[in-house]
């Protein structure tokens, strides 16, 4: 990938001032090179989301010029910038969940060959590029998200544009299907193509890119080739601040139990698992795409109706629903937060306070909006949620605040047991830290936190424990101080059998009826 190449695209002074005088952009420039590979930083708010916005057609800039080939464009819809030759992949990439795989990577294209053979081939090749299948009549809306992230990496193939921006592709990923779309980067721009990519992994910056662009408060601070920097310097360039983070402190020993998982499984989703978290611990769940970590949350939250098995809190049993695990304190963040957390057309106290309306309401029929609103203004401050009021629609928060309002409902009652489902992705490195502080907070006060995070240096930093899971199944356990992420890798991938305590694979067994001969 060379970086002499001229620009393909090119920003220059390029300026959006909204009409109540927001200023997101402030004469970016920006220059895209043929076969390279371009990094866009920031922090949530920092200006990516216009500017793409901006390039894709979907919003005009205020001032500035878009030069395509040399030549200024102003594109005045989507349509023309697809047809001009760029493609983008949004982070929520607009699928249409009734049709199947192979209609959406070939969505909005006309004629017979659409729904012909040619088309079926055509998707087979995209597959084979990238390393990556699915069944092409499978429906979107069954696929995890991850699954629906790596639709969209072939609908964006299947344009064969020559600038692909890509937005925050492996937000949602594992580590193999993260190599997957990295694999899939690096032969676009072998082949000439030019990516520009959004990511908040500062790794994937350093490995993927030829160039980068950081963007703050709608003004580019950092143009320069990667190899000229290291990750404290991006870092710092991103914050505008040097990143610093507390300490974990580790669970403390004797500390109680605080809930017990046992036997819980669900037909098709989940083999039966056993386990124990304590008040004060962090225990990190490790698995690739599909091996059934979130299914694990879900049900232990009880939002899978088919679940069985037992789960309890200070020794008490729990219901099998939602509600019932709220009043035992369990508390869940999903990893879908715009579908599954938040209401975004909702002001941000209302969706601060829906999972605890009980306790701001009179007789739990009449709202109390005084205390709604104080309680919520509590929450704004102790997270830093950036926003204008508390009247502000939650869909029109950055990514990372948005991910804080659905973090900060649970503190406006008493969790116990908080579930955690890749609760920093997609959100850049400030927000990220600030979670992961409240996230310590949170346990040093002796909740029990279970992680699930497709970054396995996070949940080596952050968890106490790892349970490793494979098809639906704990296959094994590790202390997070005395393993690492290559040993991880091996026993999520069936690599290592055979391995954990003897005593958890007792466990195990028993509570599987040996089915399970892995833990």
């Amino acid at each position: 990938m060379s970086t002499v190449a001229q620009p393909l695209l090119s920003l220059e002074r390029l300026a959006k001032i909204y009409p109540n005088g927001t200023a997101a952009l402030r004469g970016v420039d920006l220059a895209v090179r043929s076969g390279t590979v371009h990094g866009l930083l920031g922090a949530n708010g920092a200006g990516k989301s216009t500017l793409i916005r901006i390039l894709c057609g979907a919003t005009h800039a205020t001032a500035g010029r878009i030069l395509w080939r040399g030549a200024e464009v102003r594109w005045s819809y989507p349509a023309q910038a697809r047809a001009a030759g760029i493609a983008t992949l949004h982070q929520q990439i607009p699928l249409v969940g009734s049709l199947s795989v192979r209609e959406n990577v070939f969505l909005g294209r006309s004629g017979w060959a659409r729904r012909g053979r040619e088309e079926r081939r055509r998707l087979s090749r995209l597959m084979d590029s990238i390393g990556y299948h699915l069944q092409p009549d499978t429906p979107v809306a069954a696929l995890a998200i991850g699954e629906r992230q790596m639709v969209g990496v072939l609908q964006a193939l299947a344009a064969d544009a020559q600038v692909i921006v890509m937005d925050e592709p492996t937000a949602s990923l594992a580590a193999p299907e993260r190599q997957i779309v990295h694999r899939a980067i690096r032969r676009l721009a072998a082949e000439g193509r030019a990516v520009l990519l959004v990511t908040h992994f500062l790794d994937e910056v350093l490995t993927l890119t030829d160039a980068l662009t950081v963007l703050r408060d709608g003004a580019a601070v950092m143009s320069s080739d990667t190899a000229a920097v290291d990750e404290a310097v991006i870092a710092s360039a991103i914050a505008g601040r040097a990143i610093r983070r507390a300490a974990r402190q580790t669970v403390r020993a004797g500390a109680e139990v605080a809930a017990e998982i046992l036997g819980l499984r669900s037909p098709g989703r989940l083999a039966p698992c056993t386990f124990r978290v304590h008040g004060g611990e962090v225990l990190g769940i490790a698995g690739f795409l599909g091996s059934g970590r979130s299914e694990l949350l879900q049900a232990i939250f009880g939002a899978d109706q088919g679940a069985r098995g037992e789960v309890r809190v200070l020794g008490r049993p729990v219901p099998r629903s939602p509600a019932a695990a709220v009043r035992a304190g369990i508390a869940l963040v999903p990893e879908d937060r715009a579908s599954q957390a938040l209401v975004p057309g909702w002001p941000l106290w209302q969706n601060l306070t829906l999972a605890h309306l009980r306790r701001f309401s009179r007789w739990g029929v009449f709202p109390r909006r005084r205390l709604e609103r104080a309680a919520a203004t509590a929450a704004v401050k102790r997270l830093l949620i950036k926003t204008r009021d508390l009247d502000t629609a939650v869909g029109d928060l950055s990514g990372g605040n948005a991910q804080k309002v659905s973090l900060a409902r649970w503190l406006c009652g008493p969790t116990r047991l908080l579930l955690l489902d890749e609760p920093t992705a997609g959100i850049d490195i400030g927000a990220k830290a600030e979670i992961l502080d409240q996230i310590r907070g949170l346990s040093a006060t002796g909740v029990a936190v279970i992680l699930v995070d497709s970054q396995l240096t996070l949940l080596l930093e952050e968890a106490d424990r790892i349970l490793i899971m494979r098809e639906g199944a704990i296959v094994a356990e590790r202390v997070a101080a005395d393993t690492d992420e290559q040993e991880l890798i091996r026993l999520a991938a069936g690599g290592a059998r055979g391995a954990g305590p003897p005593q958890r694979r007792q466990i195990h067994r028993e509570a599987r009826g040996d089915r399970c001969g892995a833990c």
